[in-house]
């Protein structure tokens, strides 16, 4: 099978945590080679997230398509310090160990928030971002801003559990979360009734059911970061593309293309959900391949002697 040539690495941060990443690199010798793509999933999340895009994407024939697990998610789950300075020293070490001086990032949801912050952090190291559903907390309504305004007391939780968790006081192994197997399933479901596409949404929205995959500390801890304060695009002088679902409603439609306002912003609205990997994975494939040739063209291909 095609993902079979990904390659799982792995390596160890500076305070001991475990790193860890797959990796489609292109057959073009290095010189032909773009910029590598950073692949950032969302909250309570992985890898596997994005293991539908980097095997179909035509990018994988000129970019290294770079599948990272966050800290504390997939292959790289632990119990102890998961935080925004984490992944992005995390993402400083993956983009060292391939060998890139500056990447595209590629975020959803929590995975945007990232790739925001990454750029923010180290502006050198990234060419463009493409965000997949962004949270700004400004434009968050309803229960949503209520959660953010709680961020302080979930950040106490999460310390708290960690502690617990360092005691040896915490769940057993957790079940791996195959997410490429469980979007295929959904999309069978979207396509049944609209008794089955409220069933997905009730699945995909529950936290209960993030949480038998997922530490409680690591998942607290991804809502304190989702919810932190974003540099909004314009603030960061890079070319931006936002893909917006248009059944979202966890944010001020207004409030939102508002933030990411700006003269390198490319916006789109994508019809689905919150899960446009899930629900229109084609889509949002071609929206991201077709700004990525723009931002980062190939080079002039070398021409043979002449005989």
């Amino acid at each position: 099978m095609a993902h079979g040539f990904d390659q799982l690495r792995e390596r160890r941060a500076g305070d001991g945590a475990r790193i860890a990443w797959r990796v489609r690199v292109p057959a073009l010798p290095e010189p032909q080679r773009g910029a590598p793509v950073l692949l950032l999933h969302g909250l309570a999340s992985n890898a596997t997230r994005f293991e539908e895009f980097a095997e179909h994407s035509r990018l994988a024939q000129r970019h290294a398509l770079i599948r990272v697990d966050l800290r504390g998610h997939g292959a790289a789950l632990t119990r102890g310090r998961t935080d925004i300075g984490a992944w992005c020293d995390d993402l400083a070490a993956v983009l060292d160990a391939e060998g890139g001086e500056a990447a595209l990032l590629v975020g959803h949801s929590l995975g945007a928030q990232v790739a925001l912050q990454f750029a923010r952090r180290q502006p050198a190291r990234v060419r463009g971002l493409a965000l997949i559903d962004p949270v700004f907390r400004e434009a968050l309504h309803g229960r949503w801003r209520l959660l953010a305004t709680a961020s302080p007391l979930l950040a106490l939780a999460a310390a708290a559990v960690r502690g617990l968790n360092a005691l040896g006081l915490h769940r057993g192994a957790l079940p791996p979360l195959d997410l490429r197997a469980l979007d295929e399933a959904a999309r069978r479901a979207l396509a049944a009734s609209p008794e089955a596409e409220r069933a997905f949404v009730a699945q995909y929205s529950s936290a209960r059911a993030d949480l038998r995959h997922v530490p409680l500390a690591v998942y607290l801890q991804d809502l304190v970061e989702m919810f932190r304060p974003a540099p909004r695009p314009r603030e960061l002088d890079l070319p931006v593309l936002a893909l917006l679902s248009s059944g979202a409603t966890f944010a001020d439609a207004g409030e939102m293309r508002a933030a990411l306002a700006g003269p390198r912003v490319t916006l789109r609205t994508v019809h689905c959900q919150h899960w446009p990997l899930t629900e229109r994975p084609a889509e949002v494939r071609q929206a991201v391949e077709d700004w990525v040739e723009q931002v980062d063209p190939p080079g002039p291909q070398p021409t043979s002697p002449s005989t």
